[in-house]
């Protein structure tokens, strides 16, 4: 039986990026404008809080500890223990109105990032990958708002949205080199309610995507055919990722920032949200390796 329930009564203004660990059993998400990065046990309990410098748009968990976060300039490292941060790469060097957005690993330990227009107006961002030595690349470009990178199964299918144009994109991915090719449209959101933005991918390769400003969760089939919709408490959902021992709940982020004008008027707007019962499991996140 579905169930909803409510994971962390935290308002975040932006939350976004859960990210489960399984080997240490712990969730991660972020408040992009707190900016914030939180942790908890699959109870809730034994927080932990990172506070940030600048917004954040996502991280991943390093195989040498800490995190590799995307914050508004660039890639970081973040050490937990100190909270120190170590810039590795300004990836818009002097403009102010680009910003690192939503991020993930490949299977291969790469972490690949999104960058958006802040206004939301100009096809301006980019996606870029940072990889084991540090460097850095430019996959593909011309984007609004980068939203929703995950993998297939097989590692060898990149998803990737753009969240203004209601699109996402499949991209044939080279795991030796970390390179795309073929960029095509996977599935539109034009004619729905809300926009695509966090997305993951489960163990039978269906593509899951919040759809921010409508409160739902869409899964798509490896066809990009519209499978599943799911009604979420809040208008003002972002993102999924699966976790617990079984990678079998579905854990949501949403923002209480005001929105089209107007704040949320659901109370539960910023909160994190725990679905379980959904008859499907994800797939396990690889760390980052550098």
């Amino acid at each position: 039986m579905l169930k909803i329930e409510v994971f962390s009564e935290n308002r975040d203004a932006l939350g976004e990026g859960p990210l489960w660990d399984q080997e240490s059993q712990r969730l991660y998400w972020i408040d992009s404008y707190g900016p914030t990065i939180h942790s908890a046990d699959l109870d809730g309990g034994t927080r932990r809080r990172w506070s940030l410098p600048e917004p954040i748009g996502s991280m991943a968990l390093r195989s040498r500890g800490g995190a590799v976060v995307a914050l508004r300039s660039g890639f970081f490292l973040l050490d937990f223990e100190s909270g120190a941060l170590r810039l590795l790469e300004d990836c818009h060097p002097g403009n102010l109105r680009t910003r690192l957005n939503d991020g993930k690993t490949d299977r291969q330990g790469r972490f690949l990032a999104g960058s958006m227009d802040h206004e939301e107006s100009e096809a301006i961002g980019a996606l870029f990958s940072l990889d084991q030595h540090h460097a850095v690349s430019t996959l593909d470009q011309g984007f609004v708002c980068s939203n929703g990178p995950c993998f297939s199964p097989d590692g060898g299918t990149l998803y990737f949205a753009d969240s203004f144009r209601r699109l996402i994109f499949a991209y044939d991915y080279d795991q030796a080199e970390g390179r795309v090719r073929g960029r095509r449209i996977f599935a539109s959101l034009k004619g729905f309610q809300g926009y695509p933005d966090g997305a993951t991918v489960d163990s039978e390769g269906y593509l899951w995507c919040v759809e921010v400003y409508a409160g739902r969760l869409l899964r798509f089939d490896p066809s990009g055919a519209l499978d599943r919709v799911i009604g979420l408490p809040v208008f003002s959902s972002t993102s999924i990722a699966f976790g617990g021992p079984n990678l079998d709940i579905a854990f949501v982020t949403s923002m209480a920032r005001p929105f089209a004008g107007r704040a949320p008027l659901e109370r539960e707007a910023g909160m994190l949200f725990a679905i379980s019962g959904l008859g499907v499991a994800g797939i396990a996140e690889t760390r980052f390796a550098g």
